[in-house]
């Protein structure tokens, strides 16, 4: 185990310990008091966060619903009226979810790194014949391994970024058939802790230089982040939002493949500090259903807030997320649909 590899385990497991130390060099997260104010926190549930709402008659697609926040997200949106279309790497796993949940639910079959999954998802979706009212980019990984190439490209931001880019760009035309539609990219608070300090390091890709898997997944999340900002750019004026959000330290099963030291730390003391998969799904459910936040985009959400972001970070640089955008372009040729 190196020594950011234990770092980022005692760090997790001494937190409430240093809290109240001053750490000026990170950046730290306030709420945006420019965006409405909500009454929920961190330690809110997906279910208190959409109490008395009715969303029966609404479309969404939960990319990952098969464990974790997905599993719950799609529970919830279910649970509260929506039909949900499920999607998981396999159809087994997506059909194993879908029947486990209470309400309307249809399998989907997604592996993000294969865009010709996407393809195929996206022609399963529009076969329904429905338009698409609130899309949750959620699945992802964190393959704490050596690179791995994709198609040429690092497969942690072929997964996290890539994929989901394909995906949006695919459903899009459903997704403005919606009266009001929502796209909610969930990223992380590693997009401003955790990526390389030039942000999208764009002459490394593709493996050009050294690897680190740390950085590798804080680029991807600030990949979601730059996405969804170019998105609403894009998207102004009309009745589409996009923002994307960091759902806090939770307890799933992202960190499988982590070494076994930094696995079985968290499998042991990370309930101490960590959110529960319903705590942890509310800032993504919220921000999909909640009406107060009708027309809001561009933002970036904690613990069910808009937030500011202090320090040196790029999740609000806009001609990051231009370039950000081509790249992707170029990276998914072939793949994508004009809208």
């Amino acid at each position: 185990m190196n020594r950011r590899e234990f770092l980022y385990g005692t760090t997790a497991l001494t937190l409430p310990v240093i809290a109240g130390c001053d750490n000026s060099d990170e950046p730290v997260a306030s709420i945006d008091t420019n965006y409405p104010v909500s009454p929920f926190g961190a330690k809110s549930t997906a279910e208190e966060v959409t109490l008395g709402l009715d969303l029966t008659g609404k479309t969404a697609v939960v990319t990952g619903c098969n464990s974790g926040l997905g599993y719950e997200t799609m529970r919830v949106l279910a649970m509260r009226g929506a039909h949900v279309i499920g999607t998981g790497r396999n159809i087994e796993k997506a059909s194993k979810a879908c029947s486990s949940v209470t309400g309307k639910t249809t399998p989907v079959a997604l592996e993000l790194s294969n865009f010709d999954s996407i393809i195929e998802c996206a022609d399963a979706i529009a076969k329904l014949s429905l338009p698409v009212d609130i899309l949750v980019c959620n699945a992802g990984i964190n393959t704490f391994s050596d690179l791995e190439l994709v198609n040429g490209v690092e497969r942690t931001f072929v997964v996290n970024h890539l994929g989901h880019f394909v995906l949006v760009n695919q459903l899009m035309p459903l997704i403005k058939e919606s009266e009001e539609s929502r796209v909610v990219h969930v990223s992380s608070k590693s997009a401003y802790v955790q990526a390389p300090s030039v942000g999208i390091d764009f002459d490394n890709l593709r493996g050009e230089g050294a690897f680190d898997y740390w950085e590798a997944y804080g680029r991807s999340k600030l990949a979601n982040a730059l996405f969804s900002l170019e998105l609403s750019s894009r998207l102004e004026g009309s009745s589409i939002s996009s923002n994307a959000l960091h759902p806090g330290l939770v307890q799933t099963n992202i960190a499988r493949n982590a070494p076994v030291v930094l696995r079985t730390a968290f499998d042991w003391f990370g309930g101490l500090i960590s959110k529960t998969p319903e705590e942890g799904a509310a800032t993504q459910v919220y921000v999909a259903t909640n009406p107060n936040i009708k027309g809001v985009s561009g933002a970036f959400f904690e613990d069910c807030n808009a937030v500011n972001v202090s320090g040196d970070h790029h999740i609000f640089n806009k001609s990051m997320a231009e370039r950000l955008w081509s790249v992707s372009e170029e990276m998914a040729d072939g793949y994508l649909i004009g809208w």
